[in-house]
């Protein structure tokens, strides 16, 4: 499962990125060849060259609507990668379809005009949904509850209010994060943490992305605080976002646990380093549960969800991630194609529970760097709120807020 985990797809990304460094009078020709090529084979096809130049004009005609969508994104200030990327992927997959509807007609007997109408369709279709995926879904905003009743915190006692941020992968700030901190406040949370991927990997590194994030962090406030982790390694560079993160009041748990009161509710906030190894981050979470008193709520933070049977073996209470972005890319009855997690789609997104542990896997609000398409298909990004509410009574003679069921 490996294959459609996280590695190749991790080189499939940065190879992205070369087209994007193209001149775009070095892309433009590549569709013209490709109208041609498919028309020439529709003619042959059909018996008609007819056929052929319909299918020549409507390739080309779509390739203007496809290089006009992806150029104005940035102009528009919903997404800023390179167009050149997307362009040409979709100018291929246009041509593969126009070659499979010629095919059809020449090796069977079906009616040139119903097949080249219903790939024409298929074409049209794909336009529809490529501007969906990218002018309207990414900020279409959800906000995800989530009920956690435990003894572990008191009854009656107000619950606590736990909301996640998860895969930010900010660029440069567009109507998404603006409106990110009102309605953050209107959650009214306690605590407020971030699970990683602050900037997206094209931007890891630029002034602008940085003071965006900062203006974006500043405006974010709890009365517990501000708590993250790093993301991905090589997406979230500490030395980069430690004092962006510092200026902003933010704490970063490298590896920490810290403990969270009020009034007589108390939580355990680890926060781990995702390096990848399973082996030795399930490690250091044991060593940090060690230092936690038994009966106390343990939550974690740990940016891929793949370290569940760990944390469910070790007995943490919540255990909050994301990474996956929900797959970005779904199918409607099959959900996420491709997820970046060596579990494939056992945690893609959504709530899991193993054994006495709940698992949230955050969609997340940003998007892949790279060369890859600023779009979400059937996945919109989603800011998360867990109400922990308690169960169980006050430990005696423990004003603090342990508690016993």
């Amino acid at each position: 499962m490996r294959f459609l985990g996280e590695y190749p797809l991790h080189t499939l990304l940065v190879l992205t990125e070369k087209p994007g460094e193209w001149s775009p009078w070095a892309v433009a020709p590549v569709p013209m060849v490709l109208a041609a090529s498919a028309g020439w084979i529709w003619a042959r096809a059909a018996g008609d060259a007819a056929w052929g130049w319909a299918t020549a004009a409507s390739l080309l005609l779509l390739a203007v609507a496809d290089g006009a969508l992806f150029a104005s994104l940035p102009r528009r200030e919903l997404s800023f990668g390179p167009a050149q990327t997307p362009f040409l992927g979709l100018s291929v997959a246009r041509w593969l379809l126009a070659l499979i509807t010629a095919a059809i007609v020449a090796f069977t007997a079906a009616v040139p005009g119903l097949v080249w109408g219903t790939g024409a369709a298929i074409q049209v279709l794909a336009l529809a949904l490529t501007a969906h995926g990218t002018l309207i879904a990414p900020f279409r905003l959800q906000v995800t509850s989530l009920e956690i009743p435990t003894p572990k915190l008191a009854n009656p006692a107000p619950p606590l209010r736990v909301v996640q941020i998860s895969d930010l992968h900010v660029e440069r700030l567009t109507r998404r994060e603006r409106g990110l901190p009102d309605l953050v406040a209107g959650l009214a949370p306690d605590l407020i943490v971030l699970t990683g991927d602050f900037l997206s990997t094209s931007y890891n590194s630029d002034e602008r992305a940085l003071s965006d994030l900062r203006w974006l962090l500043d405006r974010l406030d709890a009365p517990l605080g501000l708590y993250a982790i790093w993301g991905t390694h090589h997406v979230d560079l500490p030395e980069v976002l430690r004092p962006v993160l510092e200026a902003a009041g933010v704490i970063a748990l490298e590896d920490r646990a810290v403990v969270l009161e009020a009034g007589n509710r108390r939580l355990w906030l680890l926060g781990l380093n995702c390096t990848r190894d399973l082996a030795a981050d399930g490690a250091r979470l044991r060593a940090l549960l060690a230092g936690v008193p038994p009966g106390e709520f343990r939550l974690l933070l740990y940016h891929t969800p793949d370290l569940m049977p760990q944390a469910a073996e070790a007995g943490v209470d919540l255990y909050l991630a994301g990474h996956t972005h929900g797959g970005q890319w779904r199918v409607p009855g099959l959900g996420a194609i491709l997820t970046s997690s060596r579990f494939w789609k056992r945690y893609e997104a959504g709530h899991y529970r193993e054994a006495k542990t709940d698992l949230y896997v955050s969609r997340g609000l940003g998007m892949e760097g790279f060369g890859a398409p600023r779009a979400r298909f059937f996945c919109p990004p989603e800011v998360v709120v867990a109400t922990l509410r308690g169960t169980g009574k006050r430990a005696p003679g423990d004003p603090g807020g342990a508690q016993v069921p």
